[in-house]
């Protein structure tokens, strides 16, 4: 069981712009499969390529049906989208427990509605589950793509099994404390000679201060070096001035 199982259907889409914002987001999680029942908009649609941007292969290589039936009938579990909670005799769940429902070597069709309607009862009759994203009461109706790439998000955390962990670019090394010491030095160094830290009693509760905010910000060797050379700068601007 993959992504190459996951299959998104939408079910008489009304705007280009939107078939091809779907495209985009489920390109962008590694989801390959759209399908199309009867689109109320022309097809091929120049919108449509337009908003898919780097999407394009999976525009063209999208299946058109016409009927949800057809569009269905080689996969073996089927999720219908609902912002609302209908009358029919299906379990309602939630897009985040979706992962829990795939099952191993299933293919799986996601079926979402026009934007103006969403699916009609007779539509998601052929779901085994009705699944909605929370969202507020007031207004629990989502853009079509927006609603997609959710879809897409929840079931490519599932697939990616392992916690996802990025690395940054940036070369330099955390700054040893005995190099923060000697920037905090030389601050406190400057701040006497302007008097900052006064009246003398409060002078121990400055310095401690200023060097709880300076140990904390985990710096680099770099950073440091960059603070010592503003600090030195505004020393010498200071004294000429």
């Amino acid at each position: 069981m993959s992504l190459g199982n996951i299959y998104f259907i939408l079910v008489r889409p009304q705007m280009g712009e939107n078939i091809g914002s779907v495209a985009r987001a489920i390109k962008n999680f590694n989801i390959r499969h759209l399908r199309i029942v009867n689109p109320r908009c022309n097809w091929p649609n120049q919108k449509a390529l337009a908003t898919s941007v780097g999407a394009k292969d999976i525009l063209k290589s999208a299946k058109i049906y016409d009927s949800v039936e057809k569009s269905i009938e080689d996969l073996d579990i089927i999720f219908a989208s609902s912002s609302r909670i209908r009358k029919v005799n299906k379990k309602i769940i939630s897009v985040s427990n979706i992962k829990t429902k795939i099952k191993k070597g299933r293919n799986v069709g996601i079926l979402f509605g026009p934007e103006a309607s969403g699916l009609s009862n007779d539509e998601v009759s052929c779901a085994n589950y009705l699944v909605k994203i929370p969202s507020s009461k007031k207004f629990s109706s989502l853009n079509l793509s927006h609603s997609a790439i959710i879809f897409c998000f929840e079931i490519f955390k599932h697939f990616s099994g392992k916690k996802i962990e990025y690395k940054t670019g940036y070369k330099s090394s955390v700054a040893k404390k005995s190099e923060v010491n000697n920037f905090l030095n030389f601050i406190v160094k400057g701040l006497d000679k302007k008097g900052f830290l006064q009246p003398d009693h409060k002078r121990q509760s400055m310095i401690r201060n200023i060097n709880n905010i300076f140990h904390r910000l985990n710096l680099s060797e770099q950073e440091i070096r960059i603070l010592l050379g503003i600090f030195s700068t505004l020393n010498e601007f200071n004294k000429k001035s």
